[in-house]
């Protein structure tokens, strides 16, 4: 990547006011026209622009500008920089290699069933597909809607497990907590239900026991055996 000059006219300005350098010259280094450095040497553009000195940025030095006003011929050259910065990657959408674009349907159909908190703009995120095929597969009106089948993106290799937590963590931050009572009957907690007076429940029978009923029983039972042995 070729360095480019910080704040041209600027510097354009600068070295007209304290080089000897010809307006070739500067205007070749600086990316412009002769005729605008001409203009900015007799004051008619750039009147409101402070010069910028190149040696103080590192963009040129004082042997480079001596041997400009020693030869008209010459270009400068501007310096390297000593410290590079990277070139920032223009985000794009995901990529999806072609032997698994066709499994993206079903990916589809497994996020918005499972986790229907998910936007479609999260869903176009994580596996590279547009929002009109999401909006098909939520409307049942996908080309292939009946032979679709709901598959895992982390298991198609179509996204990574990391960042389809991340997106679901996100929707999940806007959701209203849910109320007790709202999901149904659930199980009473063990702090409610460990401290229970549990009693015994008796028959009403075995509340009071009268003694000549039992002995009259008894007393019955061992008369009709002894006529059946009579007998």
């Amino acid at each position: 990547m070729a360095t480019q000059l910080l704040m041209p006219k600027a510097t354009a300005v600068w070295l007209v006011d304290n080089t000897a350098l010809s307006f070739d010259q500067i205007a070749a280094f600086c990316k412009l026209h002769p005729l605008e450095v001409k203009a900015i040497a007799d004051g008619e553009s750039a009147q409101g622009i402070k010069g910028l000195d190149p040696l103080i940025t590192g963009q040129l030095s004082r042997e480079e500008i001596a041997k400009g006003e020693a030869d008209t011929n010459y270009k400068l050259k501007i310096l390297e920089p000593k410290v590079r910065v990277p070139e920032t990657k223009r985000k794009g959408p995901r990529y999806t290699p072609l032997s698994k674009r066709q499994d993206r349907p079903n990916a589809i159909l497994w996020l918005v069933r499972n986790h229907p908190e998910l936007k479609d703009a999260q869903i176009s995120r994580l596996i590279g597909t547009t929002k009109s095929t999401i909006e098909q597969i939520r409307n049942r009106t996908h080309w292939n809607s009946n032979n679709l089948q709901p598959m895992d993106p982390v298991t198609l290799g179509l996204s990574s497990q990391i960042d389809l937590d991340i997106e679901v963590e996100r929707s999940s931050r806007g959701r209203p907590v849910q109320q007790p009572g709202e999901g149904g009957d659930t199980l009473l907690p063990a702090s409610a239900t460990e401290n229970l007076d549990i009693q015994p429940t008796v028959r009403e029978e075995d509340q009071e026991l009268d003694a000549d009923k039992v002995f009259a029983k008894l007393s019955s039972l061992k008369g009709h055996q002894e006529n059946e042995d009579e007998e």
